[in-house]
């Protein structure tokens, strides 16, 4: 079946809004577009992959990712593609996604084992809905428990209960405002924030000049 979004009817509109994007922010990142990667069907199966390479790769996959997932949803707001179909287009960076997907299924798993022991629920922090599919589906053959969304917008996180155990009332949202993205922000000092700073000491996004993703910002 032909994808609804492939590289050579999609890929030139993603290429010419990344341009632009990296080239004004300054980032040292180039990009490939690719049919969609089949290696995690069950999870996963994207229509087209974007992926990023570069020497501010480590910058755009520090604090889980943020910054990548950041630039995947604005694009896809660029698009102006329906929320059903963000799924179909996936941003990636030193096979970030498919390690991201292990380590979820992993912790799915674990938290498994301590509903199954301990009889009381465990809630995940806030994710983005693709990583809350993933854990659903790491879990659905699971007898003993079950899993279910809970909260709204960008608090929204997945709660795995013991089987027969009543949902617990919706939790009131924390005092901090998360991340659109799905994830609280780092306290001060943390070293992702560390890392992540690194783009200010270059004397703004315009530090280095250039970039290989892109044509230069006209001065």
């Amino acid at each position: 079946m032909k994808p609804k979004y492939s590289i050579h009817e999609t890929g030139p509109r993603i290429e010419q809004f990344l341009r632009q994007v990296i080239a004004n922010a300054g980032f040292e990142l180039s990009f490939t577009l690719e049919a969609g990667d089949q290696s995690n069907p069950e999870f996963e199966t994207p229509d087209l992959v974007v992926k990023f390479t570069g020497e501010d790769v480590d910058l755009i996959l520090s604090n889980r990712a943020e910054l990548l997932l950041a630039l995947e949803h604005v694009s896809q707001e660029a698009l102006r593609m329906h929320s059903d179909d963000h799924s179909r287009i996936a941003f990636d960076a030193n096979d970030y996604r498919a390690l991201r997907i292990e380590e979820l299924r992993m912790t799915a798993q674990a938290a498994a084992e301590k509903v199954k022991s301990g009889g009381q629920p465990f809630r995940f922090a806030p994710m983005n809905s693709r990583e809350r599919r993933i854990i659903h589906i790491a879990l659905r053959n699971e007898t003993e428990l079950r899993s279910e969304s809970s909260g709204s917008g960008p608090y929204r996180g997945v709660i795995v209960y013991p089987a027969g155990m009543p949902s617990l009332p919706e939790a009131p949202p924390p005092a901090f405002r998360p991340s659109r993205f799905g994830r609280p922000p780092e306290p001060p000092g943390s070293g992702d924030r560390e890392r992540g700073g690194r783009f200010d000491r270059r004397g703004g996004p315009g530090g280095r000049g250039g970039n290989r993703g892109g044509p230069r910002r006209p001065r």
